[in-house]
């Protein structure tokens, strides 16, 4: 009951801020502030905005549960009973361009185990849903991943991330691509998990990826029968990790491919 509560307590949160997100995106340009942390690191007064709205839903919803967001941090590990952890807009690069690629995401987190995720995506009124135990969902229909065994015929998103080096990513996709795999990058790795949950991909590899973006696909694809990393090992919660989520049949030579097991 008590992850229930929480599941259907997130979904209805993530529509809401999603809806704001929605709003926003379509007030662009005029009404959107656009600054940049560094190379391509986009910061928008969106996000900050809609991460205000989940922080205060929440807090409202489980008072005893602790908050950390992409925007405004929190605490983690300072509640018995566990942590939400948030990207309020996964994808700004493309919301900031007007590309309608992006996704709320709530991701619950306790013990060192990812419980819940909730995934959002305004621009296809799609919400994905997943629990411990409970299967995974894509508007309250059972998803699965494709089962696909097959790297020559799987389509792989990869992911990447300023905190490696470029030649890492581009050998990963080169071998991906030597493999005969088609490798594509949509901006959003938050959605892209769900996209593997859903079976719409076989697979997501990232080198390096923050836990606000990464817990709620987690247990989207491990839900959905998928196969995933131990991306929490270390100090995967608190910063960051490798990820690789995939269809069970392709992990072991995704494995090889990437160097992510």
């Amino acid at each position: 009951m008590d992850l229930e509560h929480r599941l259907l307590a997130a979904s209805a949160i993530a529509r809401e801020a999603g809806a704001l997100a929605r709003r926003r995106f379509h007030d662009r340009p005029s009404a959107l502030a656009i600054a940049f942390k560094g190379p391509q690191d986009y910061v928008l007064a969106s996000d900050a905005e809609v991460e205000a709205l989940i922080r205060l839903r929440l807090h409202e919803a489980f008072p005893e549960d602790a908050f950390f967001g992409e925007e405004e941090g929190g605490a983690l590990g300072q509640s018995g009973q566990g942590a939400w952890v948030v990207d309020p807009i996964d994808g700004t690069a493309n919301f900031a361009r007007g590309i309608p690629h992006y996704c709320v995401s709530l991701g619950f987190v306790r013990a060192g185990e990812a419980l819940i995720g909730v995934i959002y995506d305004p621009a296809h009124n799609q919400l994905y849903a997943a629990a411990r135990g409970r299967g995974a969902t894509l508007d309250g229909e059972i998803i699965r991943v494709s089962g696909l065994g097959d790297i020559a015929q799987a389509t792989i998103e990869a992911g990447w991330s300023t905190r490696v080096p470029l030649e890492a990513y581009v050998g990963v996709v080169a071998r991906l691509k030597q493999a005969g795999a088609a490798v594509r990058r949509g901006g959003s790795g938050a959605l892209a998990l769900a996209y593997v949950a859903a079976g719409r991909m076989e697979a997501y590899v990232e080198l390096h990826m923050n836990a606000w973006d990464a817990l709620a696909g987690l247990v989207l694809v491990r839900e959905a029968g998928g196969w995933v990393n131990d991306y929490l090992a270390g100090e995967g919660l608190t910063k960051g990790n490798a990820i690789l989520a995939c269809t069970p049949e392709l992990a072991e030579v995704l494995g090889e491919l990437t160097g992510v097991c």
